[in-house]
């Protein structure tokens, strides 16, 4: 199942509107309660004004119901939509005092997902014609992990673990606290048998050395080549010869991204996807209804 249809999903998609909604709104908004008739109505345009790929739709429409069941929402693009300067993305219609409520929200979740989901877009797109594919990390804004996680999904990027409980990710901060890298993976090993259970076991190595050692020890499913030239990754990924999966972090840009690629790596992680992205530019103009 997709995980982003999933129940659990969902819940916690409610319970992140919820929390938005009572960090912004509190109590009332009294701009809106104070300006605009009980029984106002009004039409809302959400404007695009710069192309890109569109994300936050569902997310959107979920804002506007939670304000008033009643408000209607007609989209005329759906998430992972290339859309360019100009384009109305969506018009709604309501009370107009739940319109002017959820405006800032919305602008902010789609602005913020839809800039994500543009960059995924990007950098996919740079990958084409090799067998990398561009990771998520967990550099993400507190409390809206789901969503941004989300818009990478939509915008054609893959992610990586949720957080710190789908998977073991040995880095070297975990590697110097046990003692070497044979502790750690032996150690990480006998804590999944006495747990009970079935984890993926990925570990970061910084050199040729550290690579050899974890050769020699085995028991993982992935290794993370850290700071690694491109012609260094190709020279690991020989090495490693197809037995475990790799994947390339730090060092790497726009600039430098396909270099990597082209190195034969099979992931390549990017935390800028998430952490320092630029929002796409859209607009929510709100008019009265005659």
């Amino acid at each position: 199942m997709n995980v982003f249809h999933s129940k659990q999903f969902q819940k916690e998609l409610d319970d992140f509107i919820d929390m938005a909604l009572h960090e912004d709104v509190g109590e009332r908004d009294h701009t809106s309660f104070a300006c605009i008739p009980a029984r106002e109505k009004a039409e809302g345009r959400l404007l695009v004004k710069t192309d890109g790929i569109i994300a936050g739709i569902e997310v959107a429409q979920r804002i506007f119901k939670k304000l008033d069941k009643k408000i209607t929402v007609d989209a005329f693009v759906k998430d992972g939509d290339e859309v360019s300067k100009g384009d109305i993305a969506f018009m709604v219609d309501g009370n107009a005092r739940m319109l002017h409520t959820a405006e800032r929200l919305v602008l902010n979740v789609m602005q913020r997902m839809s800039g994500i989901a543009t960059t995924a877009h990007h950098l996919t797109q740079l990958c084409e014609g090799t067998k990398a594919k561009i990771l998520d990390t967990r550099k993400t804004t507190p409390g809206m992990r789901l969503l941004e996680k989300w818009a990478v999904n939509i915008g054609g990027a893959t992610n990586h673990r949720w957080g710190l409980y789908d998977m073991i990710l040995i880095k070297d901060n975990h590697i110097h606290c046990s003692g070497g890298i044979e502790n750690a993976i032996k150690n990480a090993r006998d804590y999944l048998k006495k747990e009970k259970r079935k984890l993926d076991i990925e570990i970061e190595v910084g050199n040729f050395d550290e690579l050899n050692e974890v050769l020699q020890m085995g028991g993982i499913q992935m290794i993370l080549l850290d700071n690694f030239s491109p012609s260094g990754i190709s020279k690991a990924v020989k090495i490693i010869n197809g037995k475990y999966k790799t994947e390339a972090s730090g060092g790497i840009t726009e600039d430098n991204l396909r270099k990597y690629a082209l190195a034969g790596v099979d992931f390549i992680s990017v935390g800028a996807l998430t952490h320092s992205v630029k929002s796409l530019d859209l607009s929510l103009k709100i008019y009265p209804l005659e």
